[in-house]
């Protein structure tokens, strides 16, 4: 049997969800946008529905064993938001960014009192992130 890292081929693939290859994945990630926490929640308002600079942000997507918190596709970005917990997993941490990053996606994170108590330098770093790995975009929406 493979461990799991090896079965990601191309994790974000909507043609392996349709066909069910992560269905029990799919559940678990929904359960989970059920259950955001409240820094999770202000922060998806932000970034929901196309509101962040038009890009089209998804939550609680699977990637191999794990759920990413937040992920925009188009840009390649992922956007982890960390609790209390992720100072004492911090070799776990850095396994599931190794993973993340050789999918070819970018990660930033952010502890959650950042997403609480200084919101709008966070969307400042998503927003130059955003800028930096995508270019061509970026400039697009200015002349818009």
């Amino acid at each position: 049997m493979k461990p799991a890292e090896a079965d990601v081929s191309y994790p974000l693939s909507r043609v392996r969800e349709r066909v069910g290859v992560r269905a029990g994945a799919k559940v678990k990630a929904r359960g989970l946008r059920g259950q955001m926490t409240e820094d999770e929640t202000l922060l998806w308002q932000q970034l929901r529905g196309r509101r962040f600079q038009d890009f089209k942000f998804r939550r609680q997507r699977p990637l191999g064993p794990y759920i990413l918190d937040f992920v925009c596709l188009e840009a390649g970005l992922v956007i982890e938001v960390d609790g209390g917990q992720h100072a004492e997993q911090q070799a776990h941490d850095l396994a599931r960014t190794a993973l993340i990053e050789s999918q070819g996606l970018t990660v930033i994170r952010f502890w959650n009192h950042e997403v609480m108590n200084e919101t709008p330098a966070v969307l400042e770093t998503i927003w130059q992130t955003l800028q930096t790995l995508t270019p061509a975009l970026s400039r697009k929406r200015e002349r818009e």
